[in-house]
C-alpha cells in the first residue's frame, strides 16, 4: 500500500468536551461550538484529546462525541481529527475503526500508557496495529511525554519508520524541546507533518520551520493566535514576539491553577458564549477565589468578560 498523502497545514483547535453538571455529556452545545470556532477563522478541530478529556470517557461516550462533531463539521467544513488512544488496546482499535466509519479527516493516537514503548521499534509496532484498523485514514502520533512518560526521541522515531506505517503522516509534538522538534521536522527529508502543541513557543517554532499547531489557547483567543501565526508567516519577528508574550500572559493567567481543564472551561465561558460545563479531572470544581483570580487577571489583560456565565 502506498503512503497516504496529508495536505492539512496550519491551526487545529483541541476542543473541550461539554459535560452537564451531573457529569453526563452535553452534546447539544457542539454545533454552536463548531460554528463559533468557524466564525473566528478556525479551520481544524481535534476531539477527545487532552483538552477534550478523552481518557476520562468511556468508549461509547468517545464515539458519541466524535459522531456529534462529525455532524457539526459537515456544516462548518472544518478538518476533523479524532484522538483514539489512551485506552486498552482493543478499545483503541475499536475507536480507530469507528473513526474510519465516520470518515474523519485524520486520527491521532497516544502510546500504550501502561506497557509503555521504550524504543522506536516498539512504538512503530503499536501504531502499526492502530493503522491497520483504519488504513485509509491519515494517522498521527501524539507525543506528550510530560503526561505519558514515553520519552522516545521523535527525530529518531520518524527516521526509523520507513515504509512500515503506510497511513502514518506525522505527530502532535507537545513539548518545549525545540531541538528535538526541529530534528523531527527534518526527518526523512521532511516527510512528516509536525503539529506543535505548546502555546508558549509558537514564534520560536515557526522560526525553525514548524508551520502547523494544535493549540489549546485558540479555544479562547482565536483572533490572537491567528494574528500571531500571520505575523510569523510574514516574518514580522518583533511584532510576533510581542503577540507571543501577550498570548503567554493569557495562558499563564489560566493554566497556573490546579485543574487546567476546568480553568480553561471557566475562561472559555467568561470569554465566549460556550459553556462546556465541569471537568471530569480532579478536582472537578474550582474554589470561588480561583474564579475571581481568573476574572481579575483576564480583566487586567484587557478582556471584557461574560461575568454572568
Amino acid at each position: 500500500m502506498s503512503r497516504l498523502s496529508y495536505t492539512y497545514r496550519g491551526l487545529i483547535v483541541p476542543v473541550l468536551t461539554p459535560f452537564s453538571n451531573n457529569g453526563s455529556l452535553n452534546l447539544n452545545i457542539i454545533p454552536q461550538y463548531a460554528a463559533h470556532l468557524a466564525k473566528n477563522g478556525i479551520k481544524g478541530i481535534l476531539v477527545n484529546g487532552t483538552n477534550g478529556e478523552g481518557m476520562s470517557m468511556s468508549v461509547d461516550e468517545r464515539k458519541l462525541v466524535a459522531e456529534s462533531w462529525t455532524k457539526a463539521v459537515r456544516d462548518t467544513k472544518q478538518h476533523l481529527m479524532v484522538q483514539v488512544g489512551g485506552a486498552p488496546l482493543p478499545d483503541v482499535i475499536e475507536l480507530a475503526k469507528h473513526a474510519r466509519s465516520l470518515r474523519v479527516d485524520s486520527i491521532l493516537c497516544l502510546p500504550e500508557l501502561y506497557f509503555k514503548p521504550s524504543t522506536p521499534k516498539q512504538l512503530i509496532e503499536y501504531l502499526e496495529r492502530i493503522g491497520k484498523a483504519a488504513p485509509e485514514i491519515p494517522l498521527l502520533y501524539y507525543h506528550i511525554p510530560i503526561m505519558t512518560n514515553v520519552n522516545i526521541h521523535m527525530g529518531r522515531f520518524l527516521e526509523s519508520i520507513g515504509d512500515k506505517l503506510p497511513s502514518f503522516v506525522g505527530i502532535k509534538f507537545t513539548s518545549a524541546n525545540l531541538e528535538e522538534g526541529a530534528q523531527a521536522l527534518r526527518a526523512d527529508n521532511r516527510k512528516y507533518t509536525i503539529f506543535l502543541g505548546n502555546n508558549q513557543i509558537i514564534n520560536a517554532a515557526y522560526a525553525l520551520g514548524i508551520d502547523s499547531f494544535i493549540i489549546s489557547s485558540a479555544n479562547m483567543f482565536p483572533e490572537l493566535v491567528l494574528n500571531l501565526l500571520n505575523l510569523c508567516k510574514n516574518g514580522d519577528v518583533l511584532k510576533a514576539k510581542d503577540l507571543q508574550e501577550k498570548l503567554s500572559n493569557c495562558v499563564t493567567a489560566i493554566m497556573k491553577h490546579d485543574n487546567r481543564i476546568q480553568a480553561t472551561k471557566i475562561a472559555m465561558a467568561l470569554l465566549t458564549d460556550i459553556d462546556a460545563g465541569p471537568s471530569r479531572a480532579s478536582p472537578n470544581s474550582i474554589p470561588s477565589e480561583i474564579i475571581t483570580a481568573i476574572v481579575k487577571d483576564l480583566t487586567n489583560l484587557g478582556y471584557q468578560l461574560n461575568i454572568n456565565y
